[in-house]
């Protein structure tokens, strides 16, 4: 039995007549009646009994009618079903975040972008550290994620840069280098060899120099090599510590609505300025179109806050 067979019954059994049903299906009438007796004889039952002006379904065909059309709606489903999943209009995608990926605008914004744009794409999101991002996605756990500067860059995975943006130190309430502040209550840039003796509480995994490259980079060559109190695996324990008392660290400037009563957030020299770039990260080889849509929707948002 092929679906055509099922088309052709369920025209006749509309129309009541092979002549309208036939021209309804653009094929002569004798052709749909030989279909029609090959469909009868396959099955071993009647469908039809002619009438003056027609036909009428018998009793088993009334009922193979109602299975029928519920087959080929089935089918009609799945194809649009698959057509969307092809498409990265229906699907799941998932998605990983760094905490502070997660405080920048941008992540949110693209996020609740796509969702709008895509309500049929369900979205599994998850914070957790630029490590076990790696990991999860080499091992296909995760589908896309955004991230700052990640220590390993596997090659089976691609790095697009979406945007940089300042860092700032993070200096506990009362701190020695905050006594300079003026009535304006503004921060005075704070130079690198300033921080010679401070104790800092660096988010990386233990012996990686991953995003900080950069700044221990600029203290060396300011003349010394920051001192590493603790490792944290993310910046919100980090800026915590800091209002500990444990000692003092940088992050990027989009945290600073974190922890305001207990710590101060402070420029760096302009000449030391160090970025922070945020990075969507994806599979090379990357096979749900749910996902390669989500990305397109990042580096569109990305690519709108540089115009």
């Amino acid at each position: 039995m092929e679906l055509r067979h099922l088309r052709y019954f369920l025209a006749v059994a509309d129309e009541r007549q092979f002549t309208r049903a036939a021209a309804r299906l653009h094929i002569q009438q004798p052709p749909l009646s030989q279909q029609i007796q090959a469909l009868e004889s396959e099955i071993g039952f009647a469908l039809f009994t002619r009438v003056a002006r027609g036909v009428e379904l018998t009793s088993a065909g009334a009922s193979f009618a109602d299975d029928a059309r519920a087959v080929l709606q089935a089918l009609d489903q799945a194809v649009t079903k698959g057509k969307g999943i092809a498409d990265g209009r229906i699907g799941s995608v998932r998605i990983a975040l760094t905490s502070s990926s997660a405080f920048h605008p941008l992540a949110p914004a693209a996020i609740r972008a796509f969702r709008e744009a895509c309500p049929d794409i369900a979205i599994d999101l998850n914070e957790i550290n630029a490590a076990e991002i790696i990991e999860r996605m080499v091992s296909g756990r995760v589908d896309a994620a955004i991230l700052r500067k990640p220590s390993d860059t596997p090659e089976e995975l691609r790095f697009d840069l979406l945007l940089e943006e300042s860092m700032v130190l993070v200096l506990p309430v009362g701190h020695r280098l905050l006594q300079g502040r003026g009535k304006s209550g503004r921060i005075r840039p704070i130079a690198l060899d300033a921080l010679a003796d401070e104790a800092f509480i660096f988010v990386r995994r233990p012996g990686a120099r991953g995003m900080y490259a950069d700044f221990i980079d600029a203290c060396e060559a300011a003349g010394f090599t920051p001192r590493v109190a603790t490792e944290v695996p993310r910046m919100l324990s980090a800026i915590n510590l800091v209002a500990a008392g444990t000692g003092v660290t940088i992050v990027p400037a989009s945290m600073q609505r974190y922890q305001q009563e207990s710590v101060v957030y402070c420029p760096m020299d302009s000449d030391e300025a160090i970025t922070a770039p945020l990075h969507l990260v994806t599979r090379r080889d990357a096979g749900n179109p749910a996902a390669v849509r989500f990305a397109q929707t990042m580096l569109e948002f990305a690519r709108a806050r540089q115009v």
